[in-house]
């Protein structure tokens, strides 16, 4: 086998390499992160959340949250989403496809991530401190606030309760793992008055940071997925040098 060609480095190129590699790899992040459009969507207030459900159909696109990040956790449900913004409310519809499902956790600002979860973090104004919103599949809610995951701040569950409405096709009773494939759907409306940390937001033209992810850390085939993929050894959703951009219209 011929020997590899060793190349020569003047002491300034020397000093320089180091920087140039991590300024590449920061581009290389970059570039690997998703940005979408959040659709202003124009219409009377919608009375329940199957009309919410309806108008997203209508009027916005369909994403996916189907980046496997980390090989050792290689199942991939198939997760898809909705977004869009109208009267000062964030609408989100989740669609789940996956062979396990579970609900154990039905006290607001539990572990819901355990269960079969879909979660939403969000930056708004790109401010360096996050909402994570994590939704298991009957609609209890964990939502906290902070820079990153180990200091944050619990988002009341007084206020989670009144503000937030979800409606799941699995209903909102808790049971223990079902097997054989399932399908599910979450419709959430998140009016501004729930970014309790952030007085003063309005949603036309934010832009915003953001991941969309689905995970279940008790099922029988723990699975971390996201939208907008991270760069790391072991699963970490707290990653917010991560996230994708959403640019919400007016």
């Amino acid at each position: 086998m011929p020997t590899p060609h060793k190349i020569a480095l003047s002491p300034l190129q020397a000093m320089l390499l180091p920087f140039l590699l991590v300024f590449c790899n920061s581009t290389a992040q970059t570039d690997m992160k998703n940005t979408l459009t959040v659709q202003k969507i124009m219409a009377p207030k919608p009375q329940t959340l199957a009309e919410v459900g309806k108008l997203l159909e209508e009027k916005t696109d369909l994403h996916t949250v189907g980046t496997v990040n980390w090989a050792h956790f290689s199942y991939a449900p198939k997760v898809r989403f909705r977004i869009g913004h109208a009267q000062e409310e964030i609408w989100l519809k989740f669609y789940v496809e996956e062979e396990h499902i579970l609900a154990r956790h039905t006290e607001t600002n539990a572990a819901t991530h355990r269960d079969s979860c879909v979660e939403f973090f969000v930056d708004p104004g790109d401010k360096g401190h996050y909402y994570n919103f994590e939704f298991n599949c009957i609609g209890t809610t964990h939502l906290a606030y902070g820079p990153n995951r180990k200091e944050r701040r619990f988002v009341a569950a007084e206020v989670i309760e009144k503000e937030l409405a979800i409606a799941s096709s699995l209903g909102k009773d808790a049971f223990e793992e079902r097997s054989g494939g399932h399908r599910w759907e979450m419709t959430v409306v998140i009016p501004k008055t729930v970014f309790t940390f952030t007085p003063g937001l309005s949603f036309d033209g934010l832009v915003a940071k953001a991941n969309f992810y689905k995970c279940g850390d008790d099922t029988a085939q723990p699975h971390y997925l996201s939208w907008s993929p991270i760069q790391t050894e072991n699963p970490d959703f707290h990653r917010p040098e991560f996230f994708g951009t959403l640019h919400f219209g007016e």
